[in-house]
């Protein structure tokens, strides 16, 4: 049903192939464009978000260690470290 296409990036102008996979994908999200950015340069728009990003130092709620999180903390609400988190996590908690 789906026949790979070859697109141009809009960051860096290159050719790139959206896969009949791909675009399964995208229609099984319900997504209407297709992608505007080779993969590359998707991920270094993403990884420059995330640089940008102002993080912030907290209490863990669980181990008392320092819990870093990308959000000023409000004051009378838990907050964990990466660890705590994870444990949670699976615990099903988080």
């Amino acid at each position: 049903m789906y026949e790979d296409k070859t697109l141009i990036c809009k960051d860096c102008g290159n050719e790139f192939v959206f896969s009949a996979g791909e675009q399964e994908f995208y229609a099984e999200k319900g997504f209407v464009n297709e992608p505007q950015r080779c993969k590359s340069c998707r991920q270094a728009r993403k990884q420059a978000v995330k640089s940008s990003r102002e993080m912030h130092k907290t209490v863990c709620a669980s181990c008392g260690g320092e819990a870093v999180i990308p959000f000023k903390p409000m004051e009378g609400k838990d907050y964990y470290c990466s660890e705590c988190f994870a444990k949670r996590k699976e615990q099903g908690l988080a």
